[in-house]
């Protein structure tokens, strides 16, 4: 199968304006999700999807100088970008991504894509339930389904998040990789608040350029030594995301990892 990382990106931002821009060490936090997905075994392409706006311009540069494919879309009609984006590659399968995820697991990705494969469902995430830390989410579906929900929804939600038609619709399938839980799950390892970039900027300043590689294992060890790194973003727990009750038909056991040293 041919299988296409598609990850949205932008400039915008209600809460962080150029936050995928910002530096996490020696590149940007757009540069490092870029990197980690590029990293995901099985993934033919790897696509950053930028809004074709002027102010997105500076996005689809970095994302070009780092060494990967751009494909540019509408603004705000996120699922046509997507749908766009694996047109022009081609692709059989997408995973999504988004660029706010500058710790995206690539082994954590591959379970999810090989959940699809062994269970034939027709969409797989790690996040139904929502039991990983925030920042590691991921889904993976055949690029046919995604050109019937870009055809057939209609609701401005189904447009913006990608995926809702998809993860509601009655008559497909779904699985989800389980997360371990166990508290891990109120871990914030995503990029929207200036405590975000504040906390992302502490785990680089702590452990260097292993950070740009370091696992969910390693980076949920280093949280449990310094709970003040924790500390940082914690006020901006999505309570919400932790609350959602979607539950897919399909579910494996608790993902575990061996703890880091």
């Amino acid at each position: 199968m041919t299988l296409a990382i598609i990850i949205q990106a932008r400039f915008g931002s209600t809460r962080l304006p150029g936050k995928i821009l910002n530096p996490l060490g020696e590149k940007t936090a757009l540069a490092r999700v870029l990197d980690r997905c590029a990293r995901i075994g099985g993934a033919d392409h790897v696509i950053a999807a930028i809004p074709e706006t002027d102010a997105d311009d500076a996005v689809a540069e970095a994302a070009r100088e780092s060494g990967y494919a751009v494909s540019r879309g509408s603004e705000d009609d996120v699922l046509s970008r997507y749908a766009k984006a694996a047109r022009d590659c081609g692709a059989e399968y997408v995973m999504r991504v988004t660029s706010d995820c500058p710790f995206i697991d690539p082994q954590i990705c591959e379970r999810v894509i090989a959940l699809l494969q062994d269970t034939h469902a027709d969409y797989a995430s790690n996040s139904m339930p929502p039991l990983f830390p925030h920042g590691l989410d991921c889904e993976v579906f055949p690029a046919v389904l995604l050109y019937r929900a870009d055809r057939l929804a209609r609701e401005p939600g189904d447009r913006e998040h990608v995926t809702p038609w998809l993860r509601q619709h009655p008559h497909l399938s779904h699985a989800s990789l389980t997360g371990p839980g166990q508290g891990l799950e109120r871990l914030r390892w995503t990029l929207d608040y200036a405590e975000d970039l504040e906390f992302f900027q502490a785990v680089y300043a702590e452990l260097g350029e292993a950070a740009a590689t370091a696992s969910t294992a390693e980076l949920a060890a280093l949280c449990l030594r310094r709970p003040d790194l924790v500390a940082i973003n914690a006020g901006r727990l999505d309570q919400r995301r932790l609350d959602g009750c979607e539950q897919a038909e399909i579910v494996s056991a608790p993902y575990r990892f061996r703890a880091a040293a």
